[in-house]
């Protein structure tokens, strides 16, 4: 990992069994502490005496459960450079705020959300649809054992994960507000809506959310904003961040079920759009979608280089040119867009506009960009 080079502390970060820990033990590190393991959370009840006589890459898995160690790490690699660190967690929001104020300028993150499309045969996207980047629900040997997986997997998040983080919201009642909220998934989200349909207030809607999407389960897209002359869309859209999580909470349990089933364009847009983004590798804060209140819309906007780009997210066996697209492209001045679909064959609609397979989305963000 090359922040591991650059910076003093380096942070991987996404939701519990994606593969954080695998990732970190591949690496070539000195000393490990898991701090779910009781001998390593023991050791580390006075960490200072612990740590300051290390050298070394040093590893802090599940770092959420000991959050005033920040501070410390900031006076250990400001005195010290013979160590460098690196933490895993599960929760966003609490540990990116701690620790960017504690370590301002001396820590990058990474975030890590399961599998992604390259790390999966190319004929086996389908399953990766299905079963979500978790790699347990992707490697079952059964769809019903996946499932079984994925259910037990947000009782726990539910049940455990959750009042560890200090949140006190019945696991039931998260639950259902869950389900609920898979029903408007890659929509933009109405609170009032959303508050109504479940009986409580706005702010516990957005409250509720923000629980969900700084555990990275929920991705909150914001909407991109230009002065254009407009009326443009200023909420953001929701998606279940995992396909497969997102089919449990539907009761799909098979590709047969997901092909007959209401969902399937917004199940597909959801997946694609998460494969982008974690092929892309860009930090949420700048990724955004656009749409006007006519319905012209791209699902997904960044800038790189001075430039922007856009993906459009088709369950489609052709995608053809079509003037919302063009609109899109002038109104926002892309460098280019591409027409993200299932298909196999390459194809180009105009010259700043493309239609691509899924499967051929490269594995980093420079090979797509470079090119156009």
């Amino acid at each position: 990992m090359m922040r591991i080079d650059a910076f003093p502390v380096s942070a991987i970060l996404g939701p519990r069994q994606c593969g954080k820990t695998t990732l970190a033990r591949s690496l070539s590190y000195d000393h490990y502490f898991d701090l779910e393991n009781p001998r390593d959370a023991a050791r580390l009840d006075q960490p200072q005496l612990t740590l300051e006589d290390l050298r070394g890459l040093i590893v802090i898995d599940e770092i959420q459960r000991l959050p005033d160690i920040f501070p410390l790490l900031r006076y250990l690699v400001d005195t010290s450079s013979q160590q460098k660190y690196l933490i895993l967690g599960s929760a966003s929001r609490d540990l990116i705020k701690q620790s960017s104020e504690s370590l301002a300028g001396r820590i990058a993150y990474f975030h890590l959300g399961g599998l992604r499309i390259h790390d999966v045969p190319a004929d086996n996207l389908g399953l990766l649809w299905l079963r979500g980047g978790f790699p347990d629900a992707y490697t079952a040997k059964t769809n019903k054992i996946s499932n079984l997986w994925r259910e037990n997997f947000i009782t726990t998040f539910l049940e455990r994960d959750i009042p560890q983080l200090g949140i006190s919201i019945p696991a039931q009642k998260l639950r259902r507000f869950w389900i609920m909220i898979s029903h408007y998934h890659g929509q933009v989200v109405n609170y009032s809506e959303i508050g109504r349909s479940f009986g409580i207030s706005d702010m516990t809607v957005r409250n509720y959310l923000e629980i969900l999407s700084s555990t990275f389960m929920v991705r909150i897209l914001q909407p991109w904003f230009t002065n254009i002359g407009k009326r443009i869309i200023k909420r953001p859209k929701l998606y279940i961040r995992d396909s497969g999580i997102y089919h449990s909470l539907l009761q799909i349990e098979s590709l047969d079920q997901l092909q007959s089933h209401i969902k399937l364009g917004a199940s597909w847009e959801g997946f694609a759009l998460e494969c982008i983004c974690r092929t892309l590798a860009k930090r949420d804060e700048t990724l955004f979608f656009w749409r006007t209140h006519s319905g012209i819309e791209v699902d997904l906007l960044l800038q790189a280089g001075g430039k922007t780009y856009g993906f459009e997210c088709k369950y489609s066996d052709a995608p053809r040119l079509k003037r919302s697209m063009k609109i899109a492209a002038q109104d926002l001045n892309l460098e280019h867009l591409w027409i993200v679909y299932p298909g196999k064959q390459q194809y180009r609609l105009t010259e700043s506009i493309s239609v691509i397979p899924l499967r051929d989305i490269p594995a980093s963000a420079q090979l797509l960009l470079e090119n156009h």
